[in-house]
């Protein structure tokens, strides 16, 4: 039950007719990158769901936050009756979860009734991008940093609160601090531990930055598997923070007053059998092979345009401030922070590293767009500008990130490459999505504005 690696569905049919699991979640990623779908007791799970699948809404990939249908989206809608897809289980992601009792999680893909693949789904998205690199001769691997707060405050007492004055585990910043984590421990241990016995091999756990900040740190892997890690990494963080009475964020700037969450993405490509990194040219003054130099110019080039797939929140774009250690420039550099996309490693550890995506991305979705923009590097051969040097935030030769989500939207919207890259159903779902999200926020009165403009106007 602690075996660290991934399960069969064989080792799955033994467990489960010897008692020791009771329980299998069907999951799959939502559109915020939610774990969502159905829990199936084991004896119904072997005998009605593991060759069919489970039937779920196909609401579920149109629905803000709050569960209820957006409209506008081509794929689901009222006219469309809202029926059902099928989640079927993808074999090679069975694990038994450490946290929960006698319970195992099969991650699925989704199909419509009649089969055929539901090509929005976030990890048919991703799928898509893995098969277009293969096609090019190509396997990616991706590893990613997912930072978080821990508040010493419950869920039920931060909602009661309105999630204002919430108790950071920590008063003080923890970057690299042993001292002050190891008073985390109590959860970020519990956290490492359980994703480490449930198939998700944790590498380093450390504070950052702000205060009651942290990350986790797991393994680096083949990019479907890469996202289905991040999904487990959030879903199992939540959890056991809530067990302990804890709270974690994943927003992207929970407050103002202190950094902001990264989900920075590391990106290299190998050969199909993975003997052997493109990335890497031991003759290169700087060995960045001519693959990586194509590469990493493509994610440049369509950075800003694919800033939705990064940064999908209105909340997002408040991480974007200078030196906050959130890039503001879309340019590169080796071995600089303070730029977009960091350039590191040694060797056949050569990686770019894409800063730019915050804690509230979809891994499925930002690291799809990682993979399309070096594609589009690749395939049409673009040339690399020089490596920025010094302050990115102070450059004046580089472009901008976007600053809030309608340029985010905009630049989507009018985006040729995203639409040749995705295709045009996907993109008019990231589309929408977006849009749906700007229009909840100008639904809203903030506290800001009632503070600014109540008494004094």
């Amino acid at each position: 039950m602690a075996d660290r690696q991934v399960i069969t569905r064989d080792d799955l049919t033994g467990l489960i007719a010897s008692g020791e699991i009771d329980t299998v979640i069907m999951g799959f990623p939502d559109r915020y990158g939610r774990l969502v779908g159905k829990r199936a007791s084991g004896h119904f799970f072997l005998d009605h769901v593991a060759d069919h699948g489970t039937e779920n809404c196909d609401y579920l990939l149109t629905c803000d936050l709050d569960d209820v249908p957006d409209p506008g989206f081509r794929f689901s809608s009222f006219d469309t009756g809202y029926g059902d897809m099928v989640a079927t289980a993808d074999w090679s992601t069975v694990r038994v979860l450490s946290w929960l009792d006698r319970t195992a999680l099969v991650i699925c893909d989704l199909v419509t009734p009649d089969g055929e693949s539901v090509d929005i789904a976030p990890r048919t998205v991703l799928q898509q991008q893995v098969d277009a690199a293969a096609a090019l001769g190509f396997a990616p691997m991706i590893g990613n940093e997912v930072e978080f707060f821990l508040y010493d405050t419950t869920y039920a007492d931060a909602l009661a609160s309105g999630y204002r004055d919430l108790r950071p585990h920590s008063p003080w910043a923890e970057d690299y601090d042993i001292r002050l984590t190891t008073r985390d421990e109590i959860v970020i241990g519990d956290i490492r531990r359980a994703l480490d016995a449930s198939g998700v091999p944790v590498e380093f756990s450390k504070g950052e930055a702000g205060a009651g900040q942290h990350e986790i740190n797991v393994a680096y892997a083949a990019a479907v598997e890469m996202a289905d890690r991040m999904l487990l990494h959030k879903f199992a963080a939540k959890e056991i923070a809530a067990r302990h009475g804890r709270s974690v964020s994943f927003m992207a700037k929970p407050s103002m007053d202190d950094v902001g969450s990264s989900c920075h993405v590391h990106m290299s490509m190998w050969s199909p059998d993975l003997s052997e990194s493109a990335f890497h040219d031991p003759s290169a003054p700087d060995g960045m092979s001519a693959v990586m130099r194509q590469a990493l110019a493509g994610q440049l080039a369509t950075a800003r345009e694919f800033s939705l797939l990064w940064a999908p929140t209105v909340n997002s774009y408040r991480r974007f401030q200078p030196e906050s250690w959130a890039p503001t420039g879309i340019g590169w550099g080796i071995d600089n922070r303070t730029l977009g996309f960091r350039c590191v490693g040694h060797g056949s550890s050569m990686r770019i590293e894409n800063r730019i995506p915050g804690a509230d991305a979809v891994g499925y979705l930002a690291f799809a767009g990682c993979i399309a923009g070096a594609l589009h590097g690749i395939h049409d051969e673009l040339e690399l500008p020089p490596a920025h040097e010094g302050n990115g935030y102070m450059a004046t030769d580089i472009e901008r990130i976007p600053w809030n989500l309608p340029d985010a939207i905009a630049a989507w919207r009018d985006s040729d490459i995203a639409r040749e890259c995705f295709g045009d159903e996907v993109h008019h779902w990231v589309l929408r999505s977006a849009e749906a999200e700007w229009e909840a926020a100008n639904r809203t009165v903030t506290d800001w504005e009632l503070r600014r403009y109540f008494e004094r106007i």
